[in-house]
């Protein structure tokens, strides 16, 4: 392989590392949601008159955890590596 070749290369490889390093990184946030939701429903199942307490906590627990897979998202373009 020429150096140029192998530069390629390497960048190419910084580039998938980068799309695979985020796609774990959104693991934790679908499983935050995921929980989320579920005990919501749980709850709703056990105390349906307080419907509109815990659908409020639910929007803002998933608020939250779509704003840390957002952050996630665009660190990579405000801290790129180079």
């Amino acid at each position: 392989m020429s150096a140029l070749q192998t530069t390629l290369a390497a960048v190419e490889l910084k580039g998938n590392l980068g799309s695979i390093g985020y796609g774990l990184a959104a693991i934790g946030p679908g499983v935050g949601v995921g929980i989320i939701f579920g005990n919501g429903t749980q709850a709703l199942a056990r105390q349906p008159e307080a419907a509109g307490l815990i659908r409020a906590n639910q929007i803002l627990g998933f608020v939250l955890c779509e704003a840390l897979a957002l952050i996630g998202l665009v660190m990579p373009f405000v801290y790129p590596t180079s």
